[in-house]
Formats: C-alpha cells, sequence, structure tokens
C-alpha cells in the first residue's frame, strides 16, 4: 500500500530516537507530479507514539470469553499445573486495586495477565474520565461532564474514592468514558466494579466478545460486548504515520507483486484521500436495581474516540425520540443500545465512502486497458469479504443485548405494565438495529459484486485486445504462409536439374567409366540403410502404431517381427471367418 505523502504532508513527532526520509523517495499513489527543486527532509519517529494507522492484531476467539476455563493459557509452557498458592498478603500502605486482577480472580496467574497484555501494554501518562448521567426520570444531567484526571498517585487515589462514593439516589446509569486508560485506572475500575479480566484482554487484543456474568437474581448482572467495527478517518486526522508503513511505502513500486493482502491494516482510498481502519467498541455494564454503570474504554491508538462517543451519547438526551425511550422504559440497557448506533453510523459512512470509490475504480478500468488494475480490485473484494466476518459480529451483539434478559427487571418496585414496556421498547429497538445490519450487508454483498464485475470486465477488456493480436498475428501468418509457399514453386522448378545434376556426379560405372561402384551397390546401400533408420525411428518412440503404450525397449526393439506376426494373424483371423461364413 503506497502512503499518501506530499511535500507539504508532516510526519515530525517527538522522540528521541527518529528516521530521516527524503520525500522524493515516497510512492504517492495517484500523484504524477514529483518536486524536484529542492531537497525536502521529514523527521519521523521511530515507532515511540502509537498510532491510528497501525495494524490491528488478529484476534484469538478461544479467549474472549469466561465460559473458557484457561484463560491465556499456553498448554505446552504452562503444564504440569502447579498447585494454586494462598493470596499473598496485602502490602501495609497499599492501595486495594494494585492487586487486580490476582486478588479477585486467583485463577489469572502472573504468566497469564503478562501473556494477555492487559497491563503491559496499557499506554502510560495523563487519563482522562468523562461521564454521562441519566436521571430516573429519563433526563440527561448536563454539567459535570468531566469526571476525573489521573495523573500520579495522589489523583489515582481521588480517583479510587470517587468512583467509591455513593451517588445519588435519582441518578439511574452512569456512563464513563475512558481515555488513554493506564494500568491504575485499569486495575482500579476493575477492582471496584469486579470486572472480569476478560473484558480488558479482549479489547487489548482486539477480540471480538459478549458475555454476561455477576447473574444475582432480580437485583444484578455483568454483561459486556467487545465489537470491531470499521470506519472512515481523512488523511488529515489519521495523525502520524508509523514507520513500519513508511519502509512498506518505499519499496512499494519495486515489490507490489509481492505484497500481501492484510485485511488487518488500513486501506488508503486515494479517490477521497481517506482511510478505512479498523476500531473498536469495548462496552462493559453493571446493571443494579439502584443505579446501573457502563463503562467503555478504547484503544491507546483510538483517543479520539473517548472525546466523541461521549460527546454523542450526552447528545442523545436531547434528542425526542429517544428521550420518549428513556422516560418510557427503566431498563438502563436502553442507554446500551446507544453505543451500538455508534457503530451503526460509522459503518454506514463506509458503504457510502466505498460506493464513491468503486465508481472512480470503474471508470479507470473502463478509460485504461491496464490489467495491473485488477490488483486494487482484489484488495479492496478482500476487505469487503473480511467486513462479512465483522458485520455478523456485530448482529450476534445485536441478539445478545435483545435476549439477555436484565435481572434487576424483576424487582418488585417494577410494575409488570413497566416491565412489558421496556422489554416491547427493547425489542422495537433491538429489531430495528438488525434490520440495518441486514441492510449494510446487502450493500456489502452488492459491492463484492459489483467488483466481480469490474475485474470481469478488466479481463474481458484484455481478452479482447489479445483477440485483436491474434488476428492480427493470424494475418500476418497467412502472409508469411503464401510467401513459403512460392518459395516452395521455385524450388520444384529447380527440383528436376538439382536431381540430375547429383545423379551424374554419382561415381559408378554406368556413368564413369572410371568409377569403382555399380549401380545395384548404392541401390542396396541406399535402401538398407533406410530400412535401418526406420527400424531405429520407430523403437525409439514411446507410443506408436506398432506396438502398444508402455512396451518395454526389447518389445519395441523388435517391434518388425510383431508386428508381421500381428498382421499374420489378422489375415488368418479374416480367413477363417470368411470359411465359416461359406459353409
Amino acid at each position: 500500500m503506497s502512503l499518501p505523502l506530499d511535500d507539504n504532508s508532516s510526519l515530525a513527532m517527538s522522540g528521541p530516537d527518529h528516521l530521516s526520509i527524503p520525500m522524493d523517495n515516497l510512492v504517492t499513489r495517484g500523484s504524477t507530479e514529483k518536486s524536484r527543486g529542492h531537497d525536502t527532509q521529514t523527521t519521523v519517529d521511530h515507532a515511540t507514539q502509537e498510532s491510528i494507522l497501525d495494524k490491528t492484531p488478529a484476534p484469538i476467539y478461544r479467549h474472549a470469553a469466561p465460559s473458557g476455563p484457561w484463560p491465556w493459557m499456553d498448554f505446552d509452557e504452562d503444564m504440569p499445573v502447579i498447585p494454586q498458592l494462598p493470596n499473598r498478603p496485602t502490602v501495609p500502605g497499599s492501595q486495594p486495586w494494585t492487586g487486580y486482577p490476582q486478588c479477585t480472580f486467583p485463577n489469572w496467574t502472573e504468566t497469564q495477565v503478562n501473556r494477555c497484555k492487559m497491563l503491559t501494554d496499557c499506554p502510560t501518562g495523563e487519563s482522562n474520565a468523562y461521564k454521562v448521567d441519566v436521571l430516573h426520570s429519563g433526563k440527561f444531567r448536563e454539567e459535570e461532564l468531566e469526571m476525573a484526571t489521573i495523573r500520579d498517585g495522589p489523583s489515582q487515589n481521588e480517583f479510587w474514592k470517587l468512583v467509591n462514593v455513593q451517588r445519588d439516589q435519582n441518578i439511574r446509569i452512569r456512563a464513563v468514558f475512558v481515555k488513554n486508560m493506564t494500568k491504575e485506572v485499569l486495575q482500579i475500575l476493575g477492582k471496584r466494579y469486579e470486572i472480569e479480566p476478560f473484558f480488558f484482554s479482549s479489547s487489548t487484543n482486539w477480540i471480538p466478545s459478549r458475555y454476561q456474568e455477576n447473574i444475582v437474581a432480580k437485583q444484578s448482572d455483568h454483561i459486556t460486548v467487545v465489537l470491531p467495527f470499521i470506519r472512515v478517518v481523512p488523511r488529515e486526522a489519521a495523525g502520524p504515520i508509523p514507520l513500519r508503513l513508511l519502509q512498506d511505502s518505499l519499496v512499494s513500486s519495486q515489490q507490489e507483486d509481492e505484497q500481501i493482502i492484510d485485511t488487518q491494516s488500513p486501506l488508503y482510498l486515494d479517490s477521497c484521500d481517506k482511510y478505512i481502519l479498523q476500531d473498536l467498541l469495548s462496552v462493559h455494564m453493571v446493571r443494579n436495581v439502584q443505579s446501573s454503570t457502563i463503562i467503555s474504554i478504547h484503544p491507546k491508538s483510538r483517543k479520539k474516540t473517548a472525546d466523541q462517543l461521549h460527546s454523542l451519547i450526552n447528545r442523545t438526551g436531547r434528542s425526542v425520540y429517544w428521550s420518549k425511550n428513556f422516560v418510557n422504559s427503566k431498563d438502563p440497557t436502553c442507554l446500551f443500545l446507544c453505543f451500538l448506533w455508534y457503530a451503526m453510523y460509522e459503518w454506514d459512512e463506509l458503504f457510502e465512502t466505498l460506493y464513491s470509490h468503486i465508481n472512480e475504480l470503474e471508470q479507470k478500468v473502463l478509460n485504461s486497458d491496464n490489467i495491473r488494475e485488477t490488483r486494487h480490485l482484489h484488495i479492496l473484494q478482500a476487505h469487503l469479504l473480511y467486513y462479512r466476518n465483522l458485520l455478523e459480529d456485530f448482529k450476534k451483539s445485536v441478539i445478545f443485548v435483545q435476549e439477555t434478559k436484565n435481572p434487576a427487571m424483576d424487582d418488585p418496585s417494577i410494575t409488570d405494565v413497566e416491565r412489558a414496556r421496556a422489554k416491547r421498547i427493547m425489542v422495537k429497538e433491538t429489531d430495528y438495529l438488525l434490520s440495518e445490519i441486514e441492510r449494510l450487508e446487502s450493500q456489502r454483498m452488492m459491492q463484492v459484486m459489483r467488483l466481480k464485475n469490474v475485474i470481469d470486465l478488466a479481463f474481458a477488456s484484455v481478452n479482447i485486445d489479445d483477440s485483436k493480436y491474434m488476428q492480427e498475428l493470424t494475418i500476418a501468418t497467412v502472409r508469411d504462409s503464401s510467401a513459403m509457399k512460392q518459395i516452395a514453386y521455385l524450388t520444384t522448378v529447380f527440383l528436376p536439374a538439382n536431381f540430375m545434376s547429383n545423379v551424374f556426379s554419382m561415381n559408378i560405372k554406368e556413368i564413369n567409366p572410371s568409377g569403382g561402384e555399380t549401380l545395384p551397390h548404392y541401390i542396396a546401400g541406399a535402401v538398407g540403410l533406410t530400412v535401418f533408420g526406420m527400424w531405429v525411428t520407430v523403437a525409439m518412440q514411446v507410443d506408436s502404431i506398432f506396438f502398444d503404450r508402455g512396451s518395454p525397449m526389447w518389445r519395441r526393439s523388435l517391434w518388425p517381427m510383431f508386428f508381421a506376426w500381428k498382421m499374420w494373424l489378422q489375415m488368418w483371423h479374416k480367413r477363417f471367418s470368411l470359411k465359416r461364413k461359406t459353409t
């Protein structure tokens, strides 16, 4: 994949190690001009900063949910099983969250935690937490949207106290959005809400996941949805370009035919100057009778998503349609659906962008006879085929939310009428989401078929050109054949004279009295050599009418005798058959 860079592109990033790359060496797709008037240098950080264009890891599905009894275990390295050691006593002066996840989930050993990278892959620096409060009246609280800024030890202690403070009794749901979630913030949230480590490990490793746990009848439960989706990002908003992609760009023009199609990497669309990349929706919800909590975390390379999603969820309270849903439904899961709608909007924008891009590709193929254009079509088709799995995960997540009953809705404080109304709203909204996913899948299939049609058109155009070339070649062959016939005619004219000259030059007594040989000797030698040549030629063949295919060498060497014997048997069989008919 060639990166869209120009002389004005700013690639400078902070860090002690950097790489200086001349801009004239970078391959720019769709660009026909290069700056040659001056030597432009661009400084690039040595992969010390996470980029939105980084490749996402391939998911390991067996570690997606608590149903798997051996989280992040390597059967070769972790066997034989070592007996579980008793929990170590808490170090005096340490905070209660520092032992997470082992202090709450002892089956998660230090080796397993390190293997899943849920703590080691956390970013450092400042972490921000935002909140959205939905009251029991269905209204959104507009003030105090920023929850906390966590930098060092004292601020971490304050955040721990903040999440443990008793909420106002009029708060039905609190949605918490964590930006740049550090190790300490992860441990604080995990310890406070007793979150299964699978939520953080699945988010770290981009594993689609959905499950329910910690079910308490008529009181509470936990539900988790980790959902990768695709969104479109303008090139200006994509941020710094990773060094790996720059290196790929430098060799793309020389090794284009050897590059693999990687659906986990971002895809650049030169027609609209945008990137298509994966994002992640990681939402954990604690549903409770008194007050529910939604926690949304984001990959460290997708920091802007936290701000954007927080703003969008907060604006949901201003929607007349959704405000009625929040007023009429006491089920806090109703707000959870808004998070799924965020992924829906991004998917819809993706297919809208791809529609325009495929139009451009079709125009290029129609106006160009270059078969190499089909490579870009195959790359895009591979990504669309991969999107089928992501849309299927999206559909399963919506069905999971629809069918996973909230135990808190069975609380006696909720009437049957309110319970039925909340269920009706949930079914209605999830059904609408499912219908939208079906529409997205139809769009995806349509675009796959369009790409296949364009690829067929490209090959058909090449075949037509080949047919024209073959027609011209046939005409040239016929022309050459006519010339060869004329040469053959000339040879025929001079052949008798040439033959007579060879005959009269023979050194035999009948022509040259002083010759030492006679004409019978010449005829005998010529006939003998001709017969010997024919015998050797036939014997050296693998397949012939004189013997069966695959016959051994001795059988082929004696082919005249076997052939004569075969002909004699056929004649004898014919005569015997005629005698039987006459009698």
